[in-house]
């Protein structure tokens, strides 16, 4: 039995990837700030709540023992993510765009993820096939960004896209330098989520079909990619 840990699983492309994992046999735990909101999505999905900020020392700890004492990890999806749009759910361009406003982004999707793999590391080597998921964005892409025939080359916010380019290193480095797992950065697409205030164009369903599969890619797999459904996202 694969178990796997998703943070920010109780909405969104984190509840989706669960459910669809738990269709795959996979015993998922629901990492969840919001103890009430995240056992109201255990229960729907026949999921496992713990409660887990990704912001916060003390609570990344306190789940990676809790973990520990249930049995163990095989699969991390460090899902969890914010882009900090402003009034009106207007996205925050470089004439506004404050160092406080890039560091309350990073705290989540780029310190987060640090704090949350760190954390689990001892949890997953143990495992005879673990695999890390961080989910990314194709915004983070210094290819795209600077291509005028790209989409992204239009999209004007900072702290969200530079923090997706940060967590694309970290998923290179730490990939280097743990060979015996699998780690991997994905681009879910646009999908219609909270994050981006219900604009995108793509449901849930789709969105987290990459992320299933990576969740799932067979030991021999990719490890130091970046990828979405239509295969390989230039750095």
């Amino acid at each position: 039995m694969t178990t796997t840990l998703i943070t920010g699983a109780n909405k969104g492309l984190g509840y989706e990837t669960a459910r669809q994992l738990i269709a795959a046999g996979h015993t998922v735990y629901l990492g969840c700030r919001d103890a009430t909101r995240g056992q109201a999505a255990a229960d729907q999905l026949g999921a496992r709540l713990v409660q887990l900020d990704v912001t916060d020392d003390e609570s990344v700890t306190a789940a990676a023992s809790f973990i520990a004492e249930q049995g163990g990890l095989d699969v991390l999806v460090n899902n969890a993510g914010i882009e900090g749009r402003g009034e009106h759910n207007s996205i925050i361009d470089a004439a506004a765009v404050t160092a406080d406003m890039v560091r309350e982004v990073f705290d989540t999707n780029v310190f987060g993820v640090v704090r949350v793999t760190h954390a689990f590391l001892p949890l997953l080597q143990r495992s005879s096939a673990p695999v890390v998921v961080n989910v990314s964005s194709s915004l983070g892409s210094l290819n795209l960004a600077g291509s005028p025939e790209s989409p992204n080359y239009h999209y004007p916010g900072v702290a969200y896209p530079a923090s997706k380019s940060a967590l694309n290193m970290i998923t290179v480095q730490f990939a280097k330098q743990f060979p015996g797992i699998r780690i991997n950065a994905v681009e879910p697409g646009y999908t219609n989520t909270d994050l981006n205030g219900r604009t995108g164009t793509q449901t849930v369903e789709e969105g987290a079909r990459i992320i299933v599969e990576m969740a799932q890619t067979p030991p021999d797999g990719r490890t130091g990619g970046y990828c979405s459904t239509h295969g390989e996202i230039p750095w």
